[in-house]
């Protein structure tokens, strides 16, 4: 079964897909704790459609966390983020949830995609 959670990293300085940009995936629980759910790395077309590869999708609290600043310095090139969290809400355990980032090294945005 392929992963309810995926993300797609753009670094739009380069104009080019974010390749192998370390990733974890966090699950918020019920004693407000994070809990690391998955993770892994974004491929050549900066993708990582595996995020959840193992555990159930259930509704809650997530969060993305990316290594943004590993990254840049795998390129020589300073960043103002050495990382980048994307907080968000899995409403229902039935659908994907496409999370992508675009970035730069002195900004970024994200939204929910398909």
């Amino acid at each position: 079964m392929a992963s309810l959670i995926t993300t797609h990293v753009l670094d739009t300085s380069r104009g080019r897909p974010a390749e192998g940009m370390s990733i974890s995936l966090e699950r918020l629980d019920s004693v407000g704790s994070w809990q690391e759910v998955g993770g892994g790395a974004t491929d050549v077309d900066g993708r990582a459609p595996d995020l959840l590869p193992e555990n159930p999708l259930v509704t809650g609290r997530y969060r993305i966390r990316f290594d943004t600043g590993l990254y840049y310095a795998g390129l020589g090139t300073s960043t103002l983020y050495p990382s980048v969290t994307v907080e968000f809400k899995v409403n229902n355990a039935d659908e994907h949830y496409h999370v992508p980032l675009l970035l730069s090294p002195f900004g970024y945005s994200t939204y929910r995609g398909s």
